[in-house]
């Protein structure tokens, strides 16, 4: 039987809090938001889903409620790097947690077998195809349960931007345990995937716990694609030289030749995609993870499963394929909370490409629809001239406090608005008089009068609309035709090979009955301007102290990292070594009152950086 918070056992030891482990075990001085109500919940042995974003403490959920009830907590991951790095951060914490997946022996695995059976665990990791085998769930009826944890909840949807088939047969989990609390938590998930999270996880009648989507330290820009790989490299440079980044691109292909770009620039750059030979995945891995300054470039659908907490930006070079997508990817900057930035190139190949992907996929009807409706919100996020943090929020049912944010490139720098009627109108003719077929490239020689080769063996210098559009330039032109795009005036049509057609609604423009306004696009100079207000890079920590004392702290965190075989980060984060410089702290329990310093870190390591401290004031 669980003991209530703050009551004794027959040895008269006293039950611990949430709030006297958070401190104790984490060193934290306060939950945040929801987490006290959502731990409270699940320890008092109710089901739950959350809705938190990446950075937001959804850990602590389910890590907290395990160590509160009787039993092991057993948490479902699909990120197997994931699991590495929580585990070896509870370990250093004090927490008796494992993984169980398919980087282990079979006797590694046997061994976390029989100390889950002896009730030697806290928390067990586990891989959902592992969980789902009969030889798994047989150990878990023979084990005491504290609850059920099931991470990257949204892969279980097959609306989610992750689906994973192997999340659906996690329905077993409450027909089998159904005295077990299960809490389901996600950074992302719109209604649709919502609902069918709690019906598949059997959450429907358990309350739903949503923290707010909002990431304030993170800047959200997105520029015209002209040079994508120029562009990111002059965006590196110029911000975030030194930085750790993450810049997804959507073929292993061009990750490769990002990768060289940039190594070429002299910019640390590593590749990580599906295509490479695992141990070289693996270490490159480990490098991102415990090196300062790596930029690691994936492929979009690779879910990378990482928990570093000082990414100070994540890039993209290609379209992700909804605003979920491109959420959790830009929610791995930041997790520190200090400021980062969210960067990508876009431009109208991405909506054509994206588009013929779900045309020619072979999901049902209704899924393809679905995924167009999804990826028509992420082009409004690209293309809308008001603040992008607010359309963001709004798109997950989440009100924005302000018409301002004040720090995304529309708040910083607001576009100017056109009345593109015209032009629009000269594009949809020049679609419709080429026979709807043809691309933005011809589309625009036709406009300009360029007697090209290709236009003149087709005939189309003949036409009425050669020659009708020499007040804009190509640039404008693309702009032009990439936002009647964005806006559903247009679409590719993958029959002719991502040749642009007329939607039903070109006809409202094209006699004159529907406006249409449009974004005017920065001009180069404008960009370098807004590059002065941009977030600044994360060269040195806020507050007074020593820049030397915060040098040998993570030089000593570097060792002691390389020592243990862990990330830096496991060990202590950036914000802990800088409130160690704030403080100053000349006794233990000076230091044990830095956030971030638990008993077993104070126990571990506090004799080791008081004498750092204690040398630097010498100095």
């Amino acid at each position: 039987m669980q003991l209530e918070p703050g009551s004794s056992d027959d040895a008269g030891r006293i039950a611990p809090t949430a709030i006297s482990l958070l401190n104790s075990v984490f060193g934290l001085p306060a939950f945040r938001g929801e987490q006290e109500a959502i731990i409270s919940h699940v320890a008092g042995g109710g089901s739950c889903m959350v809705l938190m974003p990446t950075g937001g403490g959804k850990s602590l959920c389910y890590q907290l409620p395990s160590l509160l009830r009787r039993g092991c907590g057993i948490v479902v991951s699909p990120l197997i790097a994931l699991m590495r790095d929580q585990v070896a951060g509870l370990l250093d914490a004090g927490v008796k947690a494992a993984v169980l997946n398919s980087t282990l022996s079979w006797e590694e695995a046997q061994a976390v077998e029989q100390r889950l059976l002896a009730g030697h665990l806290d928390l067990l990791y586990v891989a959902p195809e592992r969980l789902l085998t009969q030889r798994c769930l047989s150990l878990l009826k023979r084990t005491r349960l504290a609850l059920f944890a099931i991470d990257e909840a949204h892969c279980v949807s097959q609306w989610g931007h992750d689906f994973r088939p192997e999340y659906i047969g996690l329905s077993v989990l409450a027909e089998q345990f159904p005295d077990v609390p299960r809490i389901a938590l996600t950074a992302t998930a719109d209604d649709l995937t919502r609902k069918e999270i709690a019906t598949r996880l059997g959450l429907d009648d358990a309350p739903c716990f949503i923290a707010s989507f909002d990431r304030p330290n993170i800047r959200y820009e997105i520029v015209e694609k002209r040079n994508a790989k120029a562009q990111l490299q002059e965006f590196i440079a110029e911000r975030h030289a030194g930085d750790a980044g993450i810049v997804y691109c959507l073929s292993r292909a061009k990750v490769e030749d990002t990768v060289a770009a940039l190594v070429k620039a002299g910019i640390p750059a590593l590749s990580y995609h599906a295509g490479m030979d695992a141990s070289l995945r693996a270490r490159h891995q480990d490098r991102f993870l415990n090196e300062d300054g790596i930029v690691i470039v994936a492929t979009i659908a690779f879910g990378m499963g990482i928990d570093k907490p000082d990414v100070r930006f994540v890039a993209h070079l290609d379209l992700p394929k909804s605003i979920e997508a491109y959420y959790q990817e830009t929610g791995r900057a930041g997790r520190d909370g200090k400021p980062s930035n969210a960067w990508m190139t876009y431009g109208l190949s991405d909506i054509v490409q994206q588009r013929r992907m779900i045309d020619e996929s072979t999901g049902s009807d209704a899924f393809k629809r679905v995924s167009i409706g999804k990826l028509d919100a992420l082009v409004g996020l690209c293309e809308t001239a008001g603040c992008r943090r607010e359309r963001l929020l709004g798109y997950f049912g989440e009100a924005c406090d302000g018409p301002s944010c004040s720090n995304c490139d529309n708040c910083t720098s607001p576009p100017r608005v056109w009345d593109g009627s015209v032009a629009a109108q000269k594009v949809l003719s020049c679609v419709y008089r080429t026979g709807q077929r043809f691309g933005a490239m011809h589309l625009i020689d036709v406009l300009l009068g360029r007697s090209t080769e290709r236009v003149t063996q087709l005939g189309h210098e003949k036409l009425s609309v050669f020659g009708v559009g020499t007040e804009l330039n190509d640039r404008q032109w693309r702009a032009v035709i990439r936002q009647l795009v964005a806006h559903g005036h247009l679409q590719s049509d993958s029959e002719a090979f991502g040749g642009l057609k007329l939607t039903e609604s070109a006809r409202g423009v094209l006699r004159g009955e529907t406006t249409v306004m449009l974004r005017e696009e920065t001009s180069a100079s404008t960009k370098r301007n807004r590059r002065a207000r941009a977030v600044p890079a994360s060269g040195a920590p806020g507050g007074s102290g020593s820049s030397a004392l915060l040098t040998a702290l993570r030089n000593w965190r570097s060792g002691m990292a390389r020592e243990l075989g862990v990330p830096a980060y496991v060990i202590l984060h950036d914000a802990t070594l800088e409130g160690i410089v704030a403080a100053s702290p000349k006794s233990r329990d000076q230091l044990r009152s830095v956030p971030g310093i638990g008993d077993k870190k104070l126990e571990r390591y506090g004799d080791a950086l008081l004498q750092l401290v204690r040398a630097d004031g010498n100095t």
